[in-house]
């Protein structure tokens, strides 16, 4: 395999071998699994057999039961009661998981790239072809490079095991987009200010507080589900509602106040709230003056920061800014700043994420029933297995131009993959797992560049993403629903573990990713970091070091334990020392001034679009979890494609219908593959256009997703990078509307 020859192949190249391989499993599964006949219902319903598992459509990790038939099929999935992260409650994509189990356009067997007559193609391969490739080819990059050379790019549970994989094969050098495109920021910022990272789930008291600021946290859209259950629980008590965003959300709709805020300004109106509660003396000032360090400085800081400065900037009226910090002072301690989800967003990311933490400590919420609960987890024991080898470098030393980043830069080991980037730590193969790169990282051309430059690609999924197409080999990995897996510990109020179990055999040829990451160990010569011969050895082992076992795990699905780490919240006047330098809530940080960067957070303007150019804003769909669930037979019922949200004024200036398809093309003449239709609506502002993210796929492989609206990834071509912990800034991109096809001569 040379580095010239990589080119996009889509998986239905393939044609009827593929096709052949599965017959025999489809004709006993029926079409999506639908019962066609009165008996088949009456059937479908009895002795079903419930299993223990928890949800992976997105990252909340709900509990559930899974309950399977007779026939083997997974008819339906429920939250389990026992378990905080839902409360027995599932939201649609938790109970539509089931989908992802009964596509048939699921990948089904291992696949190698090849070339037949000069065109290169995917044909079948079994497993043990693919994994001896694969095991191979890591060899080599080892051999020649050093492992650390080999690079890991994942999200989910599957990437766990991964990881352990390249651990013992050497490499460190692992990174996930949800770190440099998601949260990234606001972990550093809420570190820098608490010296604690936010997590998942977020340690918010949203059941018990008063009052609850949104900005750009669009709750009832993302459906992180206890959120959604507090947050209606809150509405219902009465607390008070202000959500800061360019559209009328969900969110926005149950609020009191909507400030429809110009984008890129929420640093100026964050400030200026600061203003209001330090000039106003409407800070909590026994909190401040106990915990608070650097609060004078922040004072004259924010000296200058009026209302009425912040109104020119984010044309949010004065009265309406002093009534929403009012509103908030009001009602703490009991008061949420949320800090949010996906924050990257214009490369000042970490010091917008600062402002939100230190606006929370002003208002003593930090550690504070209706704030921020005291977050706690059990810990799950490893494993036994030899030491680790130590790498030479990996995703530090990648990333080394951020000092304050936690996680390995996903942007960053793409860009060493390119030769002349980073001589000193050259990336020469990737092992992709559970992310569609492409729909997921911004600026398309480089990760193409960067394939192109690889010696060796594998990816691993459950379904044929356009990722997949890029790789050497491709590996059908089982959906959660027909595996064991990782034993969930999350943070919460008190801590609880869930077991995820096989509810039915894996489809096709597809296995699990403990077993995918064994077999190839094994190959490398590492079977001393697996020594098992099944997974459910380790879950067993594990379970029985924390006081359970895993057949009290399959009946019960959900085990709770009590608090050790002490009360979920500050008593009056209690001593307490944050994690941070100063040990107290830094509204100041001498960190990032001895690192260079301003040690409290400044608003800088950013670009503003051209005449004829708006403001691509995304978000998520409440059925949907990123580009991952489109094809969901289920969700996509619910959902098929997204829309473009078009201001009336707007439509009227640029001579747009309702329902009308247009392209976009961005500031870099970048155009949509693919047309979205128009939805004109009030809710959203003149200056800016939105769309949910993660439609408009290319692959025809995938049946209910292919050519459904546009792909908001692919006309993000221009990110600014946040200076402190390398996030990728993705909305300072902007489109103008094409109404005639421009792809009309152009194969897709």
């Amino acid at each position: 395999m040379n580095n010239s020859r990589r080119t996009f192949i889509k998986i239905s190249a393939l044609g009827a071998g593929g096709l052949a391989l599965t017959t025999p499993a489809l004709n006993a599964l029926g079409n999506n699994f639908s019962v066609k006949t009165e008996k088949g219902l009456i059937n479908a319903t009895k002795n079903l057999k419930r299993s223990a598992t928890y949800c992976e459509v997105c990252f909340w990790k709900c509990a559930a039961w899974a309950y399977t038939d007779e026939d083997n099929n997974i008819q339906k999935i429920i939250g389990n009661e026992s378990d905080p992260h839902c409360n027995g409650r599932l939201c649609p994509r938790g109970t539509g998981g089931v989908g992802m189990y009964s596509d048939n356009d699921r990948l089904k067997t291992p696949l190698i790239r090849t070339t037949v007559d000069g065109e290169e193609t995917f044909r079948e391969a079994s497993w043990e072809e693919a994994l001896t490739l694969v095991a191979s080819k890591m060899q080599e990059i080892k051999d020649k490079y050093g492992a650390e050379s080999m690079a890991l790019l994942k999200h989910g549970s599957p990437g766990s095991h991964l990881e352990h994989l390249f651990q013992a094969y050497g490499s460190d050098t692992v990174a996930e987009p949800a770190y440099a495109q998601c949260r990234g920021p606001r972990e550093t910022g809420f570190g820098l200010t608490f010296g604690s990272w936010v997590g998942s789930p977020e340690p918010t008291d949203i059941r018990d507080t008063k009052c609850l600021v949104l900005i750009g946290s669009h709750i009832g859209e993302n459906m992180h589900n206890t959120q959604v259950q507090e947050m209606s629980d809150a509405i219902d008590n009465g607390a008070t509602i202000i959500t800061v965003d360019p559209r009328f959300s969900t969110a926005a709709s149950k609020s009191q106040y909507w400030l429809a805020i110009k984008p890129a300004t929420d640093i100026a109106l964050l400030l200026s709230w600061m203003h209001v509660l330090i000039y106003e003396e409407l800070y909590d000032k026994k909190y401040v003056e106990k915990y608070g360090h650097g609060f004078d400085q922040l004072k004259e800081h924010v000296r200058t920061f009026t209302p009425e400065w912040a109104y020119s900037i984010t044309t949010i009226k004065p009265d309406d800014i002093r009534r929403t910090a009012r509103s908030m002072a009001a009602a703490a301690p009991s008061v949420i700043v949320h800090p949010g989800r996906h924050v990257t967003w214009y490369g000042d990311d970490t010091q917008r994420s600062r402002a939100i933490a230190i606006l929370n400590g002003l208002l003593g919420s930090w550690g504070r029933r209706g704030g921020f609960y005291f977050k706690e987890s059990i810990k799950v024991p490893s494993f036994p297995h030899p030491p680790y080898p130590t790498p030479k470098w990996g995703w530090e030393q990648i990333g080394e131009k951020y000092p304050l980043a936690q996680m390995g830069i996903t942007n960053e080991v793409i860009k060493a993959t390119i030769p002349g980037e980073n001589e000193e730590h050259p990336i020469k193969g990737w092992f992709v797992a559970g992310t569609n790169l492409v729909s997921t990282v911004p600026q398309r051309e480089v990760i193409e560049k960067a394939i192109e430059s690889l010696d060796f690609m594998v990816v691993m999924d459950t379904m044929p993403m356009e990722i997949t197409g890029y790789a050497d080999v491709v590996l059908p990995e089982c959906t959660y629903l027909e595996r064991y897996d990782g034993i969930r510990s999350s943070t919460n109020r008190e801590p609880s573990i869930a077991l995820r179990m096989p509810a039915a055999e894996p489809r096709f040829e597809s296995k699990p990713a403990w077993w995918i990451s064994k077999q190839i160990g094994e190959k490398l010569g590492l079977g001393e970091y697996f020594n098992y011969n099944d997974y459910k050895e380790v879950i067993a082992w594990q379970l029985e070091q924390m006081g359970t076992s895993l057949e009290e795990m399959e009946k019960i699905g959900v085990k709770n334990f009590k608090r050790k780490s002490g009360p979920m919240y500050l008593t009056d006047g209690q001593d307490y020392e944050f994690t941070t330098p100063t040990g107290k809530i830094e509204f100041y940080s001498e960190k990032l001034k001895s690192l260079g960067h301003d040690p409290m957070p400044v608003y800088t303007p950013h670009e503003q679009p051209a005449q004829g150019f708006y403001r691509l804003n995304y978000g998520r769909s409440p059925m949907h979890t990123f580009s991952r669930t489109i094809n969901n037979p289920n969700l996509n019922d619910l959902k098929d494609e997204n829309n473009l949200w078009v201001n009336p004024k707007v439509a009227r200036i640029e001579g747009l219908k309702n329902g009308q398809e247009v392209w976009l093309e961005n500031q870099d003449g970048i155009i949509s593959t693919f047309p979205i239709k128009v939805r004109v609506t009030e809710r959203i502002r003149w200056d800016s256009v939105y769309m949910y993210h993660g439609f408009g796929h290319n692959n025809k492989k995938l049946s209910r997703a292919y050519a459904k609206g546009a792909n908001d990834t692919h006309l993000i071509t221009k990110v600014t990078i946040d200076p402190l912990m390398g996030g990728t800034g993705m909305r300072g991109n902007f489109v103008k509307f094409l109404t005639e096809n421009p792809n009309k001569n152009t194969a897709i």
